[in-house]
């Protein structure tokens, strides 16, 4: 898998993270940086350790699924992709109340549910052959960067863009989906 692909997978993983720090941001009186940079660690950071957890799960079942493991891939992808853009189409706006105290429990509870389809997608990376570590590493500086901009911009916007955000990066995942079973399948590439 190429920078390009894992660039726009570590996107479309990321827009989940957005969305929270958007809200995160929303809720802020004042905007803190420190605290923006603490939300954007804990995305990151999660989003690197689920799919190196999942390239870990993957690598351990690979050789009894060797045959099948485009249509896996694209499936986790498609369902992955598929459940952001549902989520986002019935999206709640009420922001709630708006605070500035930081819950560590919180943040660490939000950070694994918005990184848990990044486990499916590194056992799709597992059964791809992608070299985990720069793979692990691009995603958690990606999403760290989108979450320290989500923070910032829902301070400063407000929450009107997390559904756009949301279906933009579930169609990301489902496009590379579909790419990755054309190509394995000998139709593209």
């Amino acid at each position: 898998m190429g920078i390009l692909e894992l660039t726009l997978i570590a996107i479309g993983l990321a827009m989940d993270a957005f969305a929270v720090a958007l809200c995160k941001g929303l809720k802020m009186r004042e905007l803190n940086y420190r605290h923006a940079a603490i939300i954007a660690v804990f995305f990151g950071g999660f989003q690197a350790l689920m799919p190196l957890l999942g390239w870990l799960l993957g690598k351990q079942f690979e050789r009894y699924i060797v045959n099948i493991d485009h249509w896996i891939a694209f499936a986790l992808l498609l369902f992955i992709g598929g459940k952001m853009i549902m989520e986002a189409l019935k999206y709640d706006h009420d922001p709630g109340p708006q605070i500035s105290i930081l819950d560590v429990k919180e943040l660490l509870l939000l950070s694994v549910a918005t990184s848990i389809d990044a486990l499916a997608v590194g056992i799709t990376l597992a059964f791809l052959q992608t070299a985990i570590l720069p793979a692990v590493a691009l995603i958690g500086i990606i999403t760290f960067a989108i979450a320290l901009a989500g923070v910032i911009i829902g301070h400063r916007f407000g929450i009107r863009y997390k559904s756009k955000a949301e279906i933009f990066g579930g169609a990301v995942l489902i496009l590379i989906g579909v790419k990755i079973l054309l190509e394995h399948l000998g139709i593209w590439g």
